[in-house]
């Protein structure tokens, strides 16, 4: 039996607009095994959210999935027709967005919304989905759960509610969680908090988690893989251990570097990686880091690099790395 639950090749996303064809996912691979967690990093504007929500095909009118296969336990999602399409959202895969406040409707209970999504997916009475919406909410820790199905997300903290939507998430007992940055709007101590009760429900349940973040702290935390994106693309894709123990990709180099560190030393000014991403309308010539990168040559401005297998597992896409020259973090720098 097949390990692999998610397998994407090749996927293009693009978003057709009046000023022309902007090209927020350019050709993504990757592919997700059952009970694993992979991470997708990248700054803002780099595809992360736009690669799940195309898994989903939940995307704008402007955009369109113009290339590529998205295929889940060996099923072809681009497929599926609208009723399909409903039962394998929340069924299949279930969803946690970034900010709890805005996934809730606010003039509606808790348990309204609970009940009814539940009804959507299993055909059970409203008093049984009740019964386990409570338990749900339970299970992610919320104290005196039939007290807070009566409540309106308004009364709650930001905490309690992103624990409302990740009950909501397994209470039908996905195959897979998409978490789109869901520590993003909570303060720390409530980030960890979500991160570890995460955790928890995908040990319990088995459930494979792609996680999406900014934050490789959490991906150390969290992740059984990582894909680094930038522009629409990625630039890098391994096992997390090896991603930090063994980065090679120069983005993936600026955004370790980018990371605060804790120390006793006397206080350094935070390393950034200077320049603004490419305009997504105008990429495809060459790399697209190479207006930021401090070791780009005259070729990675005229030839898209190919993602290629440096060692197993390690996926790189940089013309100044390969099987036979490797490219050495912080040497032979040149001026882009």
């Amino acid at each position: 039996m097949s390990k692999e639950l998610l397998t994407v090749e090749n996927l293009k996303t693009y978003f057709f607009t009046a000023s022309g064809v902007s090209k927020a996912v350019d050709g993504v691979s990757f592919t997700l095994e059952k009970g694993q967690t992979m991470g997708i990093v990248g700054e803002s504007g780099s595809g992360k959210s736009v690669s799940a929500s195309s898994i989903i095909r939940l995307l704008p009118k402007i955009g369109k999935i113009v290339d590529g296969k998205i295929e889940f336990e060996g099923k072809d999602i681009l497929k599926l027709g609208k009723k399909e399409l409903l039962n394998f959202r929340g069924k299949d895969i279930a969803v946690i967005f970034q900010d709890p406040m805005t996934s809730l409707d606010p003039v509606f209970k808790i348990g309204n919304q609970m009940v009814e999504m539940i009804c959507a997916h299993q055909d059970i009475s409203k008093k049984e989905a009740r019964a386990i919406a409570v338990e749900a909410l339970k299970k992610v820790g919320i104290p005196q759960p039939e007290k807070r199905m009566d409540s309106y997300p308004y009364e709650l903290s930001g905490g309690m509610c992103q624990r409302v939507i990740i009950a909501m998430a397994v209470c039908c007992k996905p195959k897979m969680i998409i978490a789109d940055e869901p520590t993003t709007a909570l303060d720390v101590t409530v980030q960890a908090q979500v991160l570890e009760l995460l955790q928890e429900l995908q040990k319990e349940m088995n459930t494979s988690i792609l996680l999406i973040t900014h934050n490789l702290g959490v991906v150390w935390k969290m992740c059984d893989t990582v894909m680094v994106m930038y522009a629409g693309k990625t630039v890098e894709y391994a096992a997390a251990e090896t991603l930090y123990r063994n980065p090679m990709h120069p983005y993936t180099w600026g955004l370790l570097d980018s990371m605060p560190k804790l120390s006793d030393k006397v206080k350094e000014e935070l390393k950034t990686i200077p320049g603004t991403p490419p305009d997504l309308r105008l990429t495809g010539t060459g790399c697209n880091f190479c207006n930021r990168c401090p070791y780009a040559e005259e070729k990675c401005r005229a030839e898209v690099p190919p993602l290629v297998e440096i060692e197993k597992g390690h996926f790189i896409a940089c013309h100044r790395q390969n099987k036979t020259e490797k490219l050495a973090r912080g040497e032979g720098k040149k001026n882009g």
